[in-house]
């Protein structure tokens, strides 16, 4: 009896850890190809959006490695709608402090996130691209390894 009592309570506390959902809609990331960004070289992350009323969450995940040179990682971002005009944006990512240490999670390889925009709402609903290409002064990056991109409900990055 108190065998199956402790499997009751052993089931119901795994059911409580799995029964959270996830919300986020969209989270992919692309491995920059030998770790060197060209500077010509773009990479695109392509999602719809059904719900255009909810507010969203877009955040960039950067994924490096010690060989990054840099403190900082500038970016050119285009948006672009289902309708209407594309939106360009420069992004500054941050990725280490000015004494040299990683603010991102990791020991060889660092993974950072920025949010882009936040409470934001999609303007149509229908399918979105959005665009990253590096804008550091030199033709080509090494150290990056992959770029993210993650869209979430608001208010769902804050529960994790």
């Amino acid at each position: 009896m108190r065998s199956r009592r402790i499997s009751c309570l052993m089931l119901l506390i795994c059911s409580l850890f799995f029964s959270c959902a996830d919300d986020t809609l969209y989270y992919q990331y692309q491995v920059i190809q030998d770790t060197a960004w060209e500077k010509d070289k773009v990479y695109y992350f392509t999602f719809s959006i059904e719900d255009n009323t909810r507010p969203y969450t877009i955040t960039l995940d950067i994924r490096n490695n010690n060989k990054y040179p840099y403190q900082n990682l500038w970016l050119f971002c285009n948006e672009e709608p289902p309708i209407g005009t594309l939106m360009r944006d420069t992004i500054e990512c941050l990725l280490a402090d000015e004494f040299g240490k990683w603010h991102g999670h990791g020991i060889s390889l660092y993974e950072s996130s920025f949010p882009i925009r936040t409470n934001y709402r999609f303007p149509y609903p229908g399918q979105y691209t959005f665009s990253f290409r590096q804008g550091m002064r030199d033709s080509v990056i090494v150290g990056i390894q992959e770029i993210g991109l993650r869209i979430q409900p608001a208010g769902e990055l804050d529960k994790k």
